[in-house]
């Protein structure tokens, strides 16, 4: 999905797509409490808490051999990860126990409604995601030698826009390195906006990371190529070099194998 800046801040469009949603109905169900019944707003509440915990309970559960591995990022939410399946059912056990009255009801059916349509409209708006071709970039490798990136088309490519000074970056590397060493049949590129080599190699040595084709990105050709406002930015592109899908923001294990899974292998 395509990336949106608002002043400073920098949204995924499936995020964007889930603020914007959960604003729309959280106005809603205001509105509709004031004007049919004003459990609407208690009900309002306890249903987005118990559809947002019941989603992400869903998400650890389908993927509980991952999470067994590393318990801590259940609760690392910012990494993105609900099942919404699971997230309905925890709405309707909740209006199962609350929504008592015709008008409630309505304005429950009312504010779910408006939220599903203000969230389809920015789904739909940054869901489109131009088939970019790779850039004619010729970067450092931090190996020595320059290498076009095109020189790594024809299998499917993970190209992650990094910076040791991001937080997120730093914290999504161990992850990337573990993948990248695990997944033969994908290309993993390591794109460094900005920095000198001696920080990156500080960094990788640091960390005790060992990374697969690190290049050296100073006047931040790539993130300029893609249109990227920010960092970390992971983009999965085809075996033919056309940009499939972007993830912006700290990339989840579970989130990276599925964009991976979903890219064609010729």
């Amino acid at each position: 999905m395509q990336p949106v800046s608002i002043g400073p801040l920098v949204f995924a469009g499936d995020r964007l797509a889930a603020v914007v949603g959960i604003g729309a109905f959280m106005i809603a169900t205001a509105i509709l409490s004031s004007r049919l019944d004003p459990r609407i707003g208690r009900w309002s509440t306890w249903a987005l808490i118990a559809g947002l915990v019941a989603a992400r309970l869903g998400h650890v559960i389908e993927n509980a051999a991952s999470f067994a591995a590393e318990p801590w990022r259940i609760l690392a939410v910012w990494q993105g990860g609900f099942s919404w399946p699971w997230g309905a059912a925890g709405i309707a056990l909740v209006s199962a126990a609350l929504v008592r009255t015709r008008y409630a009801a309505i304005g429950a059916v009312a504010s779910l409604a408006i939220g599903l349509f203000a969230w389809n409209v920015v789904w739909q708006l940054t869901n489109a995601m131009p088939p970019t071709p790779m850039p004619n970039a010729m970067l450092e490798n931090l190996k020595g030698g320059d290498t076009p990136l095109t020189a790594f088309t024809g299998k499917p490519i993970v190209l992650n826009l990094w910076a040791s000074w991001c937080p997120p970056c730093r914290r999504e590397m161990p992850m990337m390195a573990e993948m990248a060493a695990s997944r033969p049949e994908v290309t993993f590129l390591f794109v460094n906006q900005g920095e000198r080599r001696a920080a990156i190699e500080s960094f990788l040595s640091g960390q005790k990371l060992a990374l697969p084709n690190v290049f050296l990105d100073p006047r931040q050709e790539v993130a300029r190529h893609y249109a990227m406002p920010g960092l970390p930015v992971t983009l999965l592109i085809g075996p033919n070099g056309k940009l499939r899908s972007v993830h912006v923001g700290e990339i989840s294990r579970e989130a990276l194998a599925a964009a991976i899974s979903r890219l064609p292998s010729q």
